[in-house]
């Protein structure tokens, strides 16, 4: 029982009992039998994970998740990043996959940045089982994906706001492409209708999730005749990118303008003001797609093809009632 507690990572051992351990399965060259069972059956013992970027606390946590599940597995985990400044994220994501398709993989969990049906289906043409996290629209009812309930959460955001008072809510976006960026801003005009609160095209921003085009947009909105009060960013970076700009433009946060992310990334709570923000269970996600992807390696039913697990609104100190700067 202690060997398989040291093994699952269970905090229950006392930290000489688990060196111990530790160590006697490192000198045995003891193999889990998840992973013998995966060497007699002809299998790799490697799953992929494939991000668009790896500089952001979004993918970063995921990733976290993912290496955490699989750690008691003895599966290894290869990590690939498809997104580049320089380059063509689609086209990246096309020439992975078509590499991943013709390698040695036991299966593996995609985070794509488009859509790439032709691609997954090639991965299905050979056998290569996949999950996919956060999916960036429509995979039909035999695509199993791990997601958040983005709706629920910008609306929870949204509203937050109303109850301050605030009335010119703007909102950076993210690329149109993404399912979550649709249905974040859907949960945004869903809140201000519902309000009886006009939604204004010209404070409603596109965005792709990247803290520069946050930056960009906030100077945008900040110059309109009638700027914003409340600014609602699609994600923590684009957030930290609108700090950025408010910071340039001599204005405070919350006092001149509220702020509200979305993601709740290790940075949320440690800038200042600490980042209010929708926290969306990333790391829970990696650690979903991997019991998934497991159950479908072994050949096991699962019980949902598609996972939403719940967002939850943080708040912290970036949000404050309208005109507390005058």
């Amino acid at each position: 029982m202690t060997v398989s507690r040291v093994l699952n990572k269970r905090p229950d051992v006392a930290p000489q009992t688990r060196e111990r351990v530790e160590r006697m399965i490192a000198q045995s060259g003891f193999v889990p039998a998840r992973a013998a069972n995966a060497r007699r059956e002809g299998r790799h013992g490697l799953i992929d994970l494939v991000v668009p970027a790896l500089d952001t606390g979004y993918s970063l946590e995921i990733a976290r998740g993912v290496e955490a599940a699989l750690e008691p597995t003895g599966y290894r985990l290869v990590l690939s990043c498809t997104y580049s400044s320089s380059r063509d994220p689609a086209k990246q994501e096309r020439t992975w996959l078509a590499r991943l398709s013709q390698g040695k993989t036991d299966g593996a969990i995609l985070v794509l940045y488009a859509d790439q049906s032709r691609r997954l289906e090639a991965l299905r043409r050979r056998h290569i089982p996949f999950v996919i996290v956060d999916p960036v629209g429509d995979l039909g009812p035999d695509v199993p994906s791990v997601g958040a309930t983005n709706w629920a959460g910008a609306r929870a955001a949204t509203e937050y706001l109303l109850s301050l008072g605030h009335r010119r809510v703007g909102f950076i976006g993210g690329p149109p492409s993404l399912l979550c960026a649709e249905e974040r801003l859907s949960g945004y005009r869903s809140a201000l209708e519902a309000a009886g609160t006009r939604v204004t095209p010209e404070l409603v921003r596109p965005g792709n999730f990247m803290d520069d085009v946050g930056y960009k947009q906030t100077l945008a909105l900040m110059e309109l005749a009638e700027p914003p009060t409340a600014i609602f960013a699609g994600s923590d970076s684009q957030a930290l990118g609108a700090y950025g700009a408010l910071r340039q433009l001599g204005k405070c946060v919350p006092d001149d303008v509220s702020v509200v992310g979305f993601d709740d990334t290790l940075v949320a709570p440690l800038v200042t003001p600490a980042l209010t923000t929708v926290r969306q269970p990333l790391a829970e996600m990696g650690r979903f797609a991997v019991r998934n992807l497991l159950r479908v390696i072994e050949g096991r039913p699962l019980s949902s093809m598609r996972v939403q697990l719940a967002t939850t609104l943080i708040i912290r100190g970036s949000c404050a009632p309208p005109g507390q700067g005058s």
